[in-house]
C-alpha cells in the first residue's frame, strides 16, 4: 500500500506552465531534491518539506504563495510537481534579500543587532542558543561593533547567516549540484541509468531513506511524542575475536515515516571511555526476506545516539546493531585483584558479597530488554543463552517458579539474586561457574563491565499505529554486517579506480564521526592490497592499525577500514592511499 494513497497531490492536479522547463531549473530541481531524498520517484510529503527544497534553489516565495500550491487538501507532492513550482517561483533577487534584512532590523535603525536577530533565530526555525547567534554576527561583522550595517550586506549575503536564515546562497546550489555530480558518476560506473524526464513519477521501492539529506530531514522530528513508539534495550558482546549482539525483527503493517534511534546505556562502566568518547552503536535496516541494505544510522549527536530517518513500506525487516570494534575491543591482560563473589558466615552460610550483588544488578538491567523491572521467562531464556548456550527448559523454569516469588510470573532482581545465591550453594563455595556467567556478560576479574555495552533501541512510527519489535537472535552477524557495510559504500560513497589494475574500484564514505573504505574486485583474480590510512588525523580503524592489508577474492568486495575519530571532540580527517600488493 502506498502511502498517503487516499488523495492525490493538489499539485499534479493543476494545469501545467506552458512549455519545459529548462535545463538549468531541472538540474537545480533534481540537485536539491536527491539532497534531500533519495530518488526522484519519493514524495514531499509536508509544506515544511516544500519550502525547505524552495529555498534550497534560491527561492523564498512568501506564505501567501506556498499556499497556492500547498493546500489544506495536499497530501504529497512528487518530483515533477515541485519542478513545476520552481518554473512558476523566480529565483530571490539582491533586493528581496534586502527587504527581508528589513524585516529583521525590528527598530528600523539600519542595522541588525545580537538581539534582533537573537528573536528571529529563536521563533522561526531551529532554535538557536545567544551565543550560537552571537558566533554568526562575528563571522560577518568586519568592523566588530556587534552588528550588522547595510555596509556589510554583500559578505552577509554570502555569510552563514544567510544559508541559516534565507537559505539561498549560490554556494548551496553548487554543492548541492556537486553532489548530483558525484552521484550521477557513481551511477555510471555500477552501470546504473540516470532518471529520464518521463521516469521521475515512479515510485521507489519499498522505502525512501533521508538519512543524510542537507536539509535537517535526518533530525529527530520535534513531534516525537505523538508518535506510536516500540524499543528494547540490547547488548554487544565480545566473544574471541568476534562481536554478537542482540538482532531484532520490526514489523510494520503500514506504510509509514519512521524514527529509529540507537544509544549506548551507561550501565556500570559500559558505553563511554574516561575521556568521554562514546561507544559507538550504530544501526543497519536490513530487508528480511533477501537480506539486502535498506538503511544506516548516519546521524549522531554529542551523546553517542546514532539516528535515521526514513518513509518504510509495511512489511518485515532486520534492525542489526553495528558497533565497529573501534572503541568496543578486548582488554589487555593485566594483572588484577580477583574481586571476591562470596563470603561464608557462621554456620558456613553462603552469602553474595556486596559487589558481587552490584554487578548481579547491571546484569539484571541488561538482561531486562523491555525495562520493566521485571525479567520474562523469554528474557531470562536470552540471559541463559549467553551465559550457558542452553534455552531454558520447561522443568528448569519451574524449579525457578517453585524456588522464588514472582511477580506477575516474571523474575523480580530479588528473585534473581536469590538464584544465583542458589547457584553458589549447590556449588558449596566454588565460584567457577559464577565467573562463567560473569565473563560471557562482559565482566573482568575486578567486575567492571569492560568488554559488552548496552544500548537502548527506539522505533517512532507516524502512521503506523502498532509497530511491532521483537529480539529475533543473539548472535554474530559479521557476514550480514559487511555485505551491508559494502552496500552502504556503493550507495553513499565516492569512488575511484585503482590505476594499476584494471576491474578494481575503492569505495570512500565519509561523514564527520565515522569513514568506511571498501575494496571492490570486479576482475576474475584475487587481488592483494594495502590501505595505507596512517596520515589520517584523529583517526582510529577497527583493524587495530591505520596500515592495512586486504585480499579481495574474484568478484567480491571487502571492507577495508572503518574509521572512527579517536577524540569525538576533534574533527576526523580521512586520507587512505591504496598500493597493489604482488
Amino acid at each position: 500500500m502506498s502511502r498517503r494513497s487516499s488523495r492525490p497531490s493538489t499539485a499534479s492536479s493543476r494545469p501545467r506552465t506552458a512549455g519545459q522547463p529548462s535545463r538549468d531549473i531541472y538540474l537545480e530541481c533534481q540537485a536539491a531534491f536527491l539532497g534531500h531524498y533519495d530518488d526522484l520517484g519519493d514524495k514531499i510529503d509536508s509544506k515544511e518539506d516544500l519550502i525547505l527544497l524552495l529555498q534550497q534553489t534560491g527561492r523564498n516565495p512568501t506564505s501567501k504563495s506556498v499556499a497556492k500550491y500547498w493546500t489544506p487538501r495536499t497530501e504529497s507532492m512528487t518530483f515533477e510537481d515541485f519542478v513545476d513550482v520552481c518554473s512558476r517561483e523566480p529565483v530571490t533577487s539582491e533586493e528581496e534579500l534586502l527587504k527581508a534584512f528589513h524585516k529583521i532590523d525590528l527598530n528600523g535603525d539600519g542595522y541588525i543587532s545580537l538581539d534582533e536577530l537573537y528573536k528571529i533565530m529563536t521563533t522561526k526555525g531551529e532554535k538557536m542558543s545567544k551565543d550560537e547567534v552571537k558566533d554568526i554576527i562575528d563571522e560577518v561583522d568586519e568592523n566588530k561593533d556587534g552588528k550588522l550595517d547595510y555596509k556589510e550586506r554583500n559578505k552577509f549575503y554570502y555569510g552563514k547567516f544567510a544559508k541559516m536564515v534565507l537559505s539561498t546562497t549560490e554556494e548551496y546550489k553548487k554543492l548541492a549540484l556537486r553532489n548530483l555530480e558525484k552521484r550521477e558518476k557513481n551511477r555510471k560506473l555500477h552501470g546504473e541509468i540516470t532518471p529520464r524526464k518521463d521516469d521521475y513519477s515512479k515510485p521507489s521501492p519499498r522505502v525512501s531513506t533521508n538519512s543524510i539529506s542537507k536539509g535537517g530531514r535526518s533530525k529527530e522530528p520535534t513531534n516525537l511524542k505523538d508518535w506510536p513508539m516500540v524499543q528494547s534495550k540490547g547488548t554487544f558482546f565480545l566473544e574471541d575475536s568476534s562481536i554478537i549482539s542482540h538482532v531484532y525483527t520490526l514489523n510494520l503493517t503500514e506504510d509509514s515515516d519512521v524514527w529509529i534511534s540507537i544509544q549506548p546505556l551507561k550501565i556500570g562502566e559500559s558505553g563511554e571511555a574516561l575521556d568521554g568518547t562514546f561507544i559507538d552503536t550504530a544501526l543497519f535496516v536490513i530487508y528480511e526476506d533477501d537480506n539486502s541494505f535498506v538503511a544506516f544510522t548516519e546521524t549522531k549527536d554529542i551523546r553517542g545516539k546514532y539516528g535515521l530517518r526514513c518513509n518504510m513500506t509495511k512489511g518485515k525487516y532486520l534492525l542489526i546493531p553495528f558497533t565497529t570494534g573501534c572503541r568496543l575491543k578486548p582488554k589487555k591482560e593485566t594483572a588484577m585483584k580477583e574481586a571476591k563473589l562470596i563470603m561464608k558466615e557462621k554456620g558456613d552460610k553462603i552469602v553474595l558479597t556486596r559487589g558481587f550483588k552490584k554487578a548481579l544488578e547491571d546484569i539484571f538491567e541488561m538482561a531486562d530488554l523491555d525495562g520493566n523491572r521485571l525479567l520474562s521467562r523469554e528474557e531470562f531464556n536470552w540471559y541463559n543463552m549467553r551465559t550457558s548456550g542452553e534455552e531454558v527448559a520447561d522443568d528448569e523454569w519451574s524449579v525457578v517458579e517453585d524456588n522464588i516469588e514472582l511477580d506477575k510470573g516474571q523474575i523480580t532482581l530479588a528473585g534473581f539474586i536469590k538464584l544465583n545465591e542458589m547457584e553458589a550453594e549447590d556449588n558449596e563455595g566454588d565460584t567457577e561457574d559464577l565467573w562463567i556467567t560473569l565473563s560471557a556478560m562482559g565482566f573482568n576479574k575486578s567486575l567492571l563491565l569492560d568488554e559488552a555495552c548496552p544500548f537502548l533501541l527506539k522505533v517512532y512510527t507516524q502512521k503506523c499505529s502498532d509497530p511491532e519489535l521483537e529480539v529475533s537472535a543473539l548472535k554474530s552477524n559479521k557476514d550480514t554486517l559487511d555485505k551491508a557495510s559494502c552496500q552502504l559504500a556503493f550507495t553513499k560513497g565516492e569512488a575511484k579506480k585503482v590505476k594499476a589494475i584494471k576491474d578494481v574500484m575503492i569505495y570512500q564514505y565519509i561523514n564527520d564521526h565515522r569513514a568506511l573504505i571498501v575494496v571492490e574486485n570486479k576482475s576474475k583474480t584475487k587481488i592483494k592490497m594495502s590501505l595505507d590510512c596512517s596520515k589520517t588525523r584523529n583517526g582510529v580503524s577497527h583493524t587495530g592499525s591505520m596500515l592495512g592489508t586486504v585480499t579481495v577474492p574474484a568478484q567480491t568486495s571487502v571492507v577495508g577500514h572503518h574509521i572512527l575519530p579517536l577524540n569525538d571532540g576533534s574533527d576526523l580527517n580521512v586520507i587512505c592511499e591504496e598500493s597493489v600488493l604482488k
